[in-house]
């Protein structure tokens, strides 16, 4: 199956590249490559890959001709106690209300599993005018020396369209801004490392927590002592990135 190689992260003291196996024009699986210079960075991530790939291929398959485990009977749904008669005029008076109230409680609530918890909203709320922004990035465009069509080339390369005006999402626009603020004069698009996706991160975490099957405390407590913060919502994309980074590290040790 092919193998996209894509740079995520430069600064002088790392480089960061994600390793993605397609398969019909799906993306099948991810990971992630830290290092001093990109080609150590693109052999970390693909031999990640390769034993991320390695473990989902030793999940064990049945045996054929082996019978399948036959669920057992369904449980049966609790009895209701069925509503009495009015009482006639000999009858000891009904139970009260509260009575009943109270001796139904527990069946209800044996009735109701606990809720599985779910991973909150990671996403924080977007502000309505991005006009400061979009003038920071009118700025950076004149300092690296692009033209529109150069701006266009790396907007296509970083978020699939050639135009700052289709990017409908907040943290797209902000991670393109800051990166152009860190390139430098006479950058070639074409070239120029590309920002890192926030949505593209968050995704990435949500799938290796499922792989884990990780809790939402579970979570929660892992990235409190790792990284000192309560959600990741308060994390910068530096921070994030790290945090996916702990997260593979702890797959791969899963799958070992």
């Amino acid at each position: 199956m092919p193998i996209r190689v894509e740079l995520c992260h430069v600064d002088s003291n790392r480089v960061v590249v994600r390793a993605t196996e397609w398969h019909s024009g799906d993306e099948q699986s991810s990971a992630l490559g830290e290092a001093n210079n990109a080609e150590e960075a693109e052999d970390r991530a693909r031999q990640r890959l390769a034993s991320r790939l390695k473990a989902e291929d030793q999940v064990p398959e049945p045996v054929e001709g082996q019978s399948k485990p036959v669920p057992g009977p369904a449980k049966p749904a609790p009895k209701r106690i069925a509503k009495p008669d009015a009482p006639s005029t000999s009858q000891a008076p009904a139970t009260p209300a509260k009575s009943r109230s109270e001796s139904s409680q527990p069946t209800e609530v044996d009735q109701h599993e606990a809720p599985v918890a779910q991973p909150p909203s990671e996403a924080p709320t977007d502000p309505e005018d991005w006009s400061e922004e979009l003038a920071a990035i009118d700025i950076e465009v004149r300092r690296i020396g692009w033209d529109r069509a150069m701006e266009g080339i790396y907007l296509e390369r970083a978020f699939g369209h050639g135009s700052r005006h289709r990017l409908t999402r907040y943290g797209d626009l902000v991670a393109f801004m800051r990166q152009l603020k860190g390139l430098p004069e006479g950058a070639k698009p074409d070239t120029a490392p590309v920002p890192i996706r926030r949505s593209d991160l968050l995704e990435q975490g949500n799938q290796m927590l499922a792989t884990l099957n990780w809790s939402s405390d579970q979570a929660r407590q892992f990235l409190t002592k790792e990284i000192g913060a309560s959600s990741r919502q308060q994390l910068s994309d530096e921070q994030l990135l790290q945090f996916n980074m702990l997260l593979e590290e702890q797959t791969l040790k899963a799958s070992n």
